[in-house]
Formats: C-alpha cells, structure tokens, sequence
C-alpha cells in the first residue's frame, strides 16, 4: 500500500500541470495578440482594383477586322478594331462635292457683284449721255422758237425740235433712274456673296465632322493594360455606344480595404501596409494607405439606409479605404482586380 501512494500522488498532479501550461500558453497567446492588435489594423474585407476602361463605339458599321486576342497586353493608340468605312468614305465626298459647289456659287456671286458695278459705271455714262442731248435739244429748240416767232420756219419744224427737246428729257429720266437701280443690284448680290461665303463655312464644318466619322471607325486602345471581356465578331454589326471590350490599366493597380468605423481611429494616410492576397499566401506585398472615401460604402448603395424612419438598427459601418502598392513590389504583377486580400496596417 505504502509503494502505491507516490504513483497516485503523481498521477493527481499531472492534470493540474498540463492545465497549468494551457493557462499560461493562453495568457501569453492572448497578450501577444492584444499587443499586436494595438499596433496593427487588420481586415479580410479588402480586394484588388485597377482602371477598366470600356472601349465603346462611337459610330456603327460591319467589324472588318480584329487584332487582337483575348487577355492580350496592349498599348495606349494601337489599333484593335477596324470598321467597314465605305459608307463614311461616300459621306466624306458628298459633303466635300457640297463645298466644291458652295465655292461655285461664291465665284458666281461675286462675278454677278462685278457685273452689277460696270453696269453703274455704264448707267452713269449714259446719264451723261443723257444730259448733252437733252442740253443740245434744248438749245435747238430755243433756236428754232426764235426762228418760228420770226416766221423764218414752218410749225411742222418747230413741233420737231420740240419732241426732241422732250424725247431728250424723258431718256434723261429714264437714263438716271437706272443709276439707283444698279446700285440695288449690287448691295443685292454683295448680300448674296455673305450668304452663300456664310453656307461655305457650314459645309466645311460639314467635311471635318465627316472626317471625324471616319477616325471612328479605327478603334484603338485608351491605355495600356490588358484587353478582356470582347464582345465583338468579324462581320458583325455594331451599333454607336455599344461596348466592344474592356481593357484592364496592369500599372495602375491599388487595393480597396473595407474598414470597420471602428477601425478608423489610429488610420493615417502614409502609414505602411501588408498585404497578403489568398491567391497567394506565402507571398506579401508592401503598400501604404493613400486615401479614404468620403463616405460610408452604404451611402453609396442602390438604397442607402435612413435612420431617420424610427426603425433603426446600430449596425457598424465600413469606410473604403484606399491602399496604394510599392512600386517595386516583386509581386505586385501577380495581381489580378478582384482578387481577395488581407490588409495589415501598421499603425504604430
């Protein structure tokens, strides 16, 4: 009896022991923890983005040709797409005829102003004219008055020299009338020629929209990056505004983190950041905290809440935060926009 006390003595004190050791483990894993949370925010509600530029029609017509392939890097002004341009080519020498024409009736217009001033000059002259023979009619009839007063002509004569005397001062009239007359024409045709110079600047404004037209139908890339999501065929149909594909700016890439608003008192724009993206977990990547959003994410939702109806629920918000990477980051071009990440602030 005596030999089995120490055995029984030492099995009691095993469990003591071991529960001991999980005490102090899980005092020292919990201060560890609670000195690390105190220099660090951490969230898992976070995910890569980039710039997505949707690349988009901007006239209709038949895909003639693609180059390029899905998920292909491209750069800023190559050509991806070209469209079928005939029916812009045939708009293009309308518009171009129109202003040859408009150009015409210019030259014209300004011939017919050119006209209207030799026929002032001519109508002028003619009013000189005009008025020798009515002063020659004249003296010829006052001669001829003394001549028939003296009985030296008969009536007949002296009727004669009086209807020329009249004949003279009607053509006079008539001769002087012409002078305004013209220059009516010419202050006509001189609107005439602004008229049709005015129609000159619209149809070239015509030729440069046409032109323009016809740049649409070479599609080229916004930015470099990588071409995704096409939605286009060889031969088909695409209609202005209609989006062909995405490209995807690869050198623009930062990280949203979505932080409690609990969270948000010890974040600083600067402060440093590791990231750990579940794609890759033994991989980190440096980056620092760049912006924050101007509100809450639930604000900017389809049906933002109002706290204002009666029915609220405290619920804790969570504010974008913006995480710009280093730049020579080694993995930084493993990322991908959407991919889910850790974010780690160093807060202290």
């Amino acid at each position: 009896m005596n030999e089995n006390q120490p055995k029984r003595k030492s099995k009691k004190l095993i469990f003591p022991i071991i529960l001991g050791l999980v005490l102090v483990g899980a005092l020292v894993f919990t201060a560890k923890e609670y000195i690390y949370y105190q220099s660090h925010e951490v969230t898992d509600n976070a995910q890569v983005d980039a710039d997505i530029s949707p690349v988009v029609a901007r006239v209709g017509g038949y895909v003639k040709e693609i180059r390029f392939v899905d998920n292909q890097h491209v750069k800023a002004g190559d050509t991806l797409v070209v469209l079928d341009d005939r029916d812009y080519l045939i708009k293009l020498q309308q518009v171009e005829a129109a202003l040859s024409s408009a150009r015409q009736s210019v030259d014209v217009s300004q011939y017919q102003v050119s006209e209207a001033k030799t026929s002032i000059v001519t109508a002028q002259a003619s009013v000189d004219a005009a008025k020798v023979r009515v002063w020659k009619a004249t003296e010829d009839f006052n001669r001829y008055q003394n001549l028939y007063n003296d009985h030296a002509i008969t009536k007949a004569q002296f009727d004669d020299a009086r209807a020329d005397k009249d004949a003279a001062d009607a053509a006079l009239v008539v001769a002087q009338t012409q002078v305004p007359t013209q220059s009516r024409r010419v202050s006509t045709n001189e609107r005439q020629v602004g008229a049709t110079a005015s129609n000159l600047a619209s149809r070239q404004a015509d030729i440069d929209f046409a032109k323009l037209q016809l740049t649409y139908t070479v599609i080229t890339a916004p930015a470099d990056g990588i071409v995704s999501k096409r939605n286009i065929q060889l031969g088909q149909l695409v209609q202005p505004a209609q989006t062909l594909f995405a490209i995807v700016n690869d050198k623009n890439i930062y990280i949203t983190a979505n932080f409690k608003e609990t969270q948000m008192e010890h974040l600083r724009i600067g402060e440093k950041v590791d990231l750990i993206a579940d794609a890759y977990p033994d991989k980190t990547v440096q980056g620092s905290v760049e912006s924050f959003a101007g509100a809450t994410g639930a604000k900017f939702s389809l049906l933002p809440p109002d706290n204002a109806t009666g029915n609220f629920v405290k619920v804790v918000q969570r504010v974008p935060v913006r995480i710009k990477l280093e730049a020579d980051s080694a993995y930084t071009g493993l990322l991908r926009p959407g991919m889910s990440v850790q974010v780690i602030v160093h807060t202290k």
